[in-house]
């Protein structure tokens, strides 16, 4: 089930079907960025209309000749769907080409099992892993079809080693569950600690790529991994974060990083990260994360809105932060580093800035400082005279 990740990326032909919906990319950009993060090289790319997916084959019978022909002229050793594909499809496809396929769902869990470092992520991880492999279990092995029985066989008299698979593989799930619901409850624990007190949340959000990482450092002085890469950070990291107003008041608040979304996230993921993705849902205030210089940004704020709504966080109070202005032709650059934002048609506050370069930082500091101070009683200034 793994991808290669051998010193040398595996060349791989990547496959697009537009179905008519909005915003498809035709030119397979992210789908390129997600196979280069999995270990992938691109070779070559197709992308074809249909009005709904093949039954059999997604992309209907002349289309995958044509597929074959095009990875045989490239030398692709690996085919990756921009959709996901069902698991008779997966089958159907290697079947018919002769080569592993591969499907967007499949290449997003393999990137988050490459990168998930912290005890929990790799829980998280394996369960959306084990929750995907359960549907494919007939996808290559021959020995599923041979009959396992007989006294003292393991399994049982005559069960099939697809249903032992299916039993380990339940069996799995419910133990990875299991550790995580207690992982939910250490962090339940630890955030009601925090609550008892005078606490203020910050979780950072957006998508993948967005700098989140990168804005986490600049503002809080950490050494959180940042990198222009998809999903360069999966834990949460949390930092003490100090604000401060022109009146001298001030308090500390915590920053929390967390994992990018993107588009078609798979939902065994965002079930799978409950437990990490509750920090957004409990906090205070959301920093939602924009990659200012992408031209597809309107549709990547879309995407994470939608992840939100999700998880119960669309209703926790935003700041929108526009990064990477430094990325922005002058043409491109706004008028104002601070205005309004319309979401689904309801103005939201938005700061511009640059995480790499400083620019818009004191600002948004200082709206943060609005949102997490509290107000001053209406003698406060006269008293301090």
């Amino acid at each position: 089930m793994n991808l290669s990740r051998s010193d040398t990326p595996a060349p791989a032909l990547l496959v697009g079907v537009d179905l008519g919906l909005p915003h498809f990319d035709h030119q397979l950009v992210e789908l390129a960025d997600l196979a280069r993060t999995a270990g992938l090289d691109p070779v070559a790319r197709l992308t074809c209309k249909r009005q709904a997916p093949d039954a059999a084959l997604f992309v209907g019978s002349g289309k995958a000749l044509e597929i074959k022909a095009l990875a045989e002229a490239h030398g692709a050793l690996e085919i990756l769907f921009d959709q996901a594909l069902s698991p008779a499809q997966q089958r159907n496809l290697e079947r018919e080409l002769g080569l592993p396929v591969y499907d967007r769902t499949l290449v997003i869990l393999e990137i988050f099992a490459q990168r998930a470092r912290s005890h929990e992520g790799k829980l998280q991880v394996e369960l959306a892993r084990l929750q995907y492999l359960s549907t494919r279990l007939v996808r290559r092995w021959s020995h599923l079809e041979r009959q396992r029985g007989g006294i003292g066989a393991r399994g049982g008299p005559g069960e099939t080693q697809i249903e032992l698979d299916r039993r380990m593989i339940g069996e799995a799930v419910r133990r990875t569950k299991e550790r995580l619901e207690q992982v939910k409850r250490q962090r339940h624990t630890q955030r009601r600690r925090r609550d008892s007190g005078s606490h203020f949340g910050i979780s950072l959000v957006g998508y993948t790529n967005a700098g989140k990482s990168t804005l986490f450092n600049a503002l809080v002085k950490a050494r959180a991994y940042a990198a222009d890469q998809l999903f360069a950070t999966l834990d949460t990291t949390t930092r003490q974060l100090y604000l401060g107003d022109a009146q001298g008041r001030g308090r500390s608040v915590s920053l929390s990083d967390t994992v990018g979304f993107i588009r078609d996230l798979p939902h065994g993921l965002i079930e799978a990260f409950q437990a990490t993705l509750q920090e957004a849902a409990q906090a205070q205030l959301l920093l939602h994360v924009v990659d200012a210089a992408n031209p597809d940004h309107p549709e990547q704020i879309e995407q994470v809105m939608r992840v939100l709504h999700e998880i119960g966080a669309d209703q926790v109070p935003h700041l929108l932060v526009f990064n990477k202005i430094d990325d922005l032709p002058p043409e491109r650059m706004p008028l104002s580093l601070h205005d309004h934002y319309l979401i689904d048609e309801r103005p939201v506050e938005r700061v511009f800035v640059s995480a790499k370069t400083g620019a818009g930082l004191p600002l948004l500091r200082q709206a943060l400082a609005e949102r997490a101070l509290p107000s001053p009683p209406e003698n406060w200034a006269q008293s301090e005279h």
